[in-house]
């Protein structure tokens, strides 16, 4: 088939039947329930997007098919901006609303794929079976979803009779047919709304023995026997375009992912009881370059939408000369700036890595992702302190075919809008800086890829810092 339409995976998603719960109720049919509908639809014209700019969005395969350009192993540097220009144009389309879009795992399977030979020093089997997984999925375009976390049950050791151990997802059997595992993983985004979850090592492990029933990687079908994903609250309001315009789009939901005792075929299976490589996997295949690429594209794009706002919003309150207004934008176009000078980095200094792939360089990439979860809420207090009251003052769109309009349309105009446009703004604004909606986004924002702490950590650790420390060194010893 390969890069598929929005009908199409509409159609799938409502064949899937995934054990999904919100609300203490089984979901029947993401495509049509309320919490759910609108972040189905969204994902659908993403994949309409493909159909519509086939140039743009997607390339020819071995077999002459086109797959969606997310799944791309470039070849050149070309290739590789022509997969940040497919990146870009789905994050456009939610102005980096929707975090987990399937280009982001589409990215790192690729990559994975391209190391096969990493799985295969594990298990002949399992290089065979990232490779072909990554071909059934260019096949397919499915949208997958990953869980990495295990829960806690308490720092206190055997809490009520339980430890950390009782309740993560582990290995607990190994069949004829393939590995059954069982326990718990958070957080899934996207998960009740995707046809496929990889499952990956969680965090670092420990190199000993006991860790091995955790060394797991592996993918899995989401509506597989044993496998339920518990829903957070909606945060889609039910509300019209006007009203809510981002939260009745862009409703991505989070979800916890149960396994009861799954089984998980043989030829879904990547990595197990293997700790050294479950540790190294990201890095050592560049998965994890790869992710950073969508993710820091979608940044871009979000920080570019935030500046926009806060910029409307001055014009819109004839506050653009004001300073301490001016101040704050230039701040967000500084944000903005280094986000996108770091992407530009990345790509300049891309060069083949040890797999055959083109990859942007990690540093800058890295750089980028430990900035945005600081600068981000930065962005959304930009947005408040620049909005003030305005962002309470905010008539629905039923006020307005009410016998209030003559009322409304004359308080609520300015110089520079309408009464309706002035409150569309604000109403946005609101949506980004004071909803159930927006309050989502911050905290996602600010552990996207984890702990900032452990982020900060890793990036001393991935930093080659012995050349500027002998530089130091060397000015000391200098005799003049």
């Amino acid at each position: 088939m390969g890069a598929r339409s929005g009908n199409n995976y509409l159609s799938a998603m409502r064949k899937l039947k995934a054990d999904v719960w919100l609300g203490g109720q089984r979901v029947d049919d993401v495509t049509i329930h309320p919490a759910f509908v609108h972040g189905a639809r969204s994902l659908a014209s993403l994949y309409d997007l493909q159909a519509e700019a086939p140039e743009a969005m997607t390339f020819r395969t071995a077999d002459g098919d086109r797959a969606g350009m997310s799944f791309i192993q470039p070849k050149s540097l070309e290739e590789l901006r022509k997969r940040t220009a497919m990146f870009r144009r789905w994050a456009e389309y939610s102005h980096g609303m929707l975090g987990r879009t399937p280009d982001y795992l589409n990215a790192s399977v690729a990559a994975m794929a391209a190391a096969r030979d990493f799985f295969a020093a594990s298990d002949p089997r399992f290089g065979a079976n990232v490779a072909n997984y990554y071909a059934q999925a260019l096949k397919h375009d499915w949208c997958a979803t990953h869980t990495l976390l295990n829960p806690r049950a308490s720092r206190a050791a055997g809490w009520a009779g339980q430890t950390d151990a009782d309740l993560a997802l582990k290995l607990v059997e190994k069949t004829a047919d393939g590995i059954v595992v069982n326990g718990c993983r958070m957080l899934a985004t996207l998960g009740p709304l995707a046809e496929e979850l990889l499952v990956f090592p969680s965090t670092v492990l420990k190199q000993e023995p006991a860790a091995e029933p955790f060394a797991l990687a592996f993918a899995i079908n989401c509506n597989a026997r044993g496998l339920k994903f518990l829903c957070r609250d909606s945060f889609d309001p039910g509300r019209s375009h006007f009203d809510a315009p981002l939260a009745s789009r862009f409703e991505e939901m989070d979800s916890v992912v149960i396994f009861d005792h799954v089984l998980i075929p043989w030829d879904r299976v990547f990595l197990c009881g293997d700790v050294a490589r479950c540790n190294g996997l990201y890095g050592e295949t560049n998965a994890v370059v790869n992710m950073m690429h969508q993710v820091v594209v979608k940044d871009v794009v979000k920080s570019e939408f935030m500046l926009g706002l806060a910029a409307s919003i001055a014009e819109a309150s004839d506050a653009m000369t004001l300073p301490h207004v001016r101040e704050r934008l230039a701040e967000m176009i500084m944000t903005t700036e280094v986000m996108r000078a770091c992407l530009r980095a990345a790509e300049a200094d891309a060069a083949p890595d040890r797999w055959g792939q083109w990859m942007p360089a990690r540093a800058p990439l890295d750089t980028a992702r430990n900035l945005f979860p600081r600068l981000y809420p930065r962005l959304v207090e930009i947005v408040q302190l620049n909005s003030s009251s305005s962002l309470m003052a905010t008539p629905s769109e039923a006020d307005f075919a009410s016998a209030l309009l003559p009322e409304i349309e004359r308080y609520f105009a300015t110089a520079g809008a309408l009464a309706r446009d002035r409150v569309a703004l604000y109403r946005l604004a609101w949506d980004v800086a004071g909803s159930a909606f927006g309050g989502r986004q911050t905290l996602y924002e600010r552990f996207f890829f984890g702990d900032p702490v452990r982020m900060a950590s890793a990036l001393v650790d991935n930093t080659d810092l012995k050349p500027l420390i002998a530089r130091v060194h060397d000015f000391l010893k200098r005799p003049d």
